[in-house]
């Protein structure tokens, strides 16, 4: 027998889920169940099939810490007791591992950004393809939570409440131009943190008057205000990119700046990206109440990108996320939260590996799976117990 004990594993945090099958249906053990998903997430399966496939062929190892008393289920049992899942509770018990793992950093970037999921829509039953909007926290690499809707217009609504799950103190909250909403900036204030929130069209006076308040400041030559200026150069992969960030804390000029809590400073982005001799030029405006530290400002800009590169990328290219087509309403969302966790578990693993090649890891080498599987990330505040988790597991 190995020395493995589901109690310390990433499914000890899912013994709370409650039983959804009758008793006299019961062949397989619930629990049992998910530490056979969360270990195929691992090791490469990105559906129910792929899940039964990984159980036939680790099964002799599989038992050498579960019981199986049915043996391995099929992937049409994996998919029916995953339709079966209440999501709520699901993505609770997973909030509840990423509290485990996560630690509050000062000046942690939390973003929060939603992703389509391309295949998971059923026209014949109506099903609008799933949307999940998420939290990433860049420092930790966790998805720190997820809400569930049918549309990207519903962004407005589901952000508050993923909101409500999190640890704000001490973070710097940004949001695309979606959640750029008053009661949304004022509810992050609430709960402790600070914002940067990106403007579009969507708040059309808001970001007139923040780009004519940078027009006016600039025909001054930014004399006599509060403002800041960085510039960051980058070369590579054939491609020269130049960012100029500037902030100001002048906000006489923007009268709406009133209606949006603790609001004290409007920032500008210039990006200026020069490749194969072609070169374009983007500007963005935000507003935050992070100071006109142009340090501060681009810190929380940059580290927005991180849910792009560490989340919805990873999850597009190494977990083949938008090909899966799960179309049950239910367990499309729980599978969801299974590779939110194994992809956050993965980057938190310090083998010099990218994400591909450590899913064919743990499906060839059952010690790194187990490592996986059983033992914890070392959470940087180890030393100090005193140090609280990034999320609530409420």
């Amino acid at each position: 027998m190995c020395d493995l004990s589901v109690e310390r594993s990433i499914a000890h945090h899912f013994a709370p889920l409650d039983e959804p099958r009758s008793a006299i249906q019961r062949r397989h053990l619930l629990s049992e169940m998910i530490v056979i998903t969360i270990a195929a997430s691992f090791s490469g399966a990105d559906g129910w099939v792929g899940v039964e496939t990984f159980g036939q062929a680790k099964e002799a190892w599989l038992r050498t810490f579960l019981k199986l008393p049915a043996g391995i289920p099929s992937h049409d049992t994996f998919g029916r007791v995953f339709a079966l899942i209440d999501p709520a509770q699901f993505a609770a018990c997973f909030r509840q591992w990423s509290a485990s793992v996560a630690e509050l950093i000062p000046e942690e970037i939390i973003a929060v950004d939603g992703k389509t999921l391309r295949r998971s829509h059923s026209r014949g039953k109506g099903l609008a393809a799933l949307h999940l909007v998420s939290a990433w926290a860049t420092a930790n690499r966790v998805v720190l939570g997820q809400v569930a809707t049918d549309a990207k217009s519903n962004e407005i609504t589901a952000i508050p409440r993923l909101l409500e799950w999190l640890k704000l103190e001490g973070c710097i909250v940004t949001i695309d131009a979606m959640g750029c909403q008053t009661k949304i900036a004022a509810q992050i204030i609430h709960q402790g943190g600070d914002y940067v929130l990106a403007l579009k069209g969507n708040q059309e006076t808001l970001a007139a008057e923040v780009e004519e308040a940078f027009i006016d400041a600039d025909a001054r030559g930014y004399a006599g205000v509060d403002s800041a200026f960085l510039e960051t150069v980058e070369r590579g992969h054939g491609r020269l990119e130049t960012r100029r960030y500037q902030t100001l804390g002048d906000l006489s000029g923007v009268p709406h700046s009133a209606s949006w809590e603790a609001m004290n400073m409007i920032g500008m982005v210039e990006s200026r990206r020069e490749v194969a001799g072609k070169v374009s030029v983007e500007t963005r405006y935000f507003i935050g109440s992070v100071g006109t530290s142009a340090a501060r400002f681009a810190h929380a800009v940059r580290g927005h990108w991180g849910i792009e590169n560490g989340l919805h990328w990873n999850l597009d290219i190494a977990f083949r996320e938008d090909e899966c087509r799960v179309r049950d309403p239910v367990a499309r969302e729980n599978l969801a939260v299974l590779r939110h966790l194994a992809l956050s578990r993965l980057k938190n693993d310090g083998t010099k590996l990218g994400i591909q090649n450590k899913r064919l890891k743990a499906g060839w080498d059952e010690s790194y799976l187990s490592k996986l599987l059983f033992e914890s990330p070392q959470r940087k505040g180890d030393a100090d117990t005193s140090v609280p988790a990034n999320v609530s597991s409420a």
